[in-house]
């Protein structure tokens, strides 16, 4: 870890919070250690995750993609830990793009390590990312809470979820520890687990426990999967019938509008807002890496 000053941002998308790295040549060391200090809210700058903004030709990881895709997100959990995607961050990535005028409004392709995502920046509005299609795997697992036992569909959106279905959004308990479920083996590098329950016609609310982060306020990737679960619960495939199927869904932090188009593509819409930006300081630095 270099001992130079490095600069970040602070943002959000319907409150899912990231600290925001920007690293062109990739050049800015951030082992799991850091990372963890980063996002700690006591002793850090404070998020659920951090953004790490990397040019796809200058990371190993996405060199393969640089001719999709000029922007890498190097996406990683509030614990430190690496991530496939994030579906907020994706949102928060291309808005600090666009803010340090490094793309324009209008298409962009973005790299992550779940693939590349198209992602529209609409003029002064809303940003649509294009997650991709849902893997329906097809083993579940049960998640237990407080006595209380759900079967939970597994989906898959680049990165692994369980969506189960409640009576009451409480009944998820207080999410800062993984909840139990069974069998292990279908989540063997762990899940993200979203507590669901119905608004409305097209119209769900739920919470999640996102893995390596604990519970958040938003999670795109999950809002994705729960619009899926849904839809497949109500006897809906737009694979099958060649109409999409929209979803509103409320999550603590705001709400998300989940669209499943007829060739399987999921499209994510929401808003994404930076709040602050500056240094971090070096002699801070020091004391976590030291």
């Amino acid at each position: 870890m270099s001992t130079s000053q490095i600069a970040f941002l602070k943002g959000h998308g319907t409150e899912n919070d990231f600290v925001i790295v920007p690293d062109p040549d990739n050049a800015v060391d951030l082992p799991a250690s850091v990372v963890a200090r980063l996002c700690d809210r006591r002793a850090g700058i404070g998020g659920d995750g951090l953004l790490h903004v990397v040019r796809s030709a200058a990371h190993p990881e996405a060199r393969a993609m640089a001719g999709e895709a000029e922007w890498f997100m190097d996406y990683r959990n509030a614990d430190g830990s690496v991530a496939e995607m994030c579906g907020n961050g994706v949102r928060v990535f291309a808005h600090y793009l666009q803010r340090a005028g490094l793309v324009e409004e209008g298409d962009l392709a973005v790299a992550t390590r779940g693939g590349v995502k198209k992602v529209h920046l609409a003029k002064g509005g809303d940003i649509t990312v294009s997650m991709g299609r849902a893997l329906l795997p097809g083993a579940g697992v049960t998640v237990t809470v407080d006595g209380r036992s759900w079967y939970a569909r597994n989906v898959n959106m680049g990165n692994p979820h369980a969506v189960a279905f409640v009576d009451d959004l409480a009944h998820a308990g207080e999410l800062r520890s993984v909840p139990p479920f069974t069998p292990a083996a279908v989540y063997p590098d762990g899940v993200n687990i979203e507590f669901v329950v119905d608004r409305g016609p097209r119209h769900v609310a739920m919470r999640v426990h996102e893995r390596g982060s604990g519970e958040t306020r938003s999670c795109g990737t999950g809002a994705c999967a729960v619009a899926v679960a849904a839809a497949r619960r109500d006897g809906v495939d737009p694979t099958q019938t060649g109409t999409p199927v929209t979803y509103t869904v409320d999550l603590p932090g705001g709400t998300l509008v989940i669209t499943e188009r007829p060739d399987g593509e999921i499209e994510m819409t929401g808003a994404a807002v930076i709040v602050a930006e500056g240094m971090i300081d070096p002699a801070w630095l020091e004391t976590v890496t030291g």
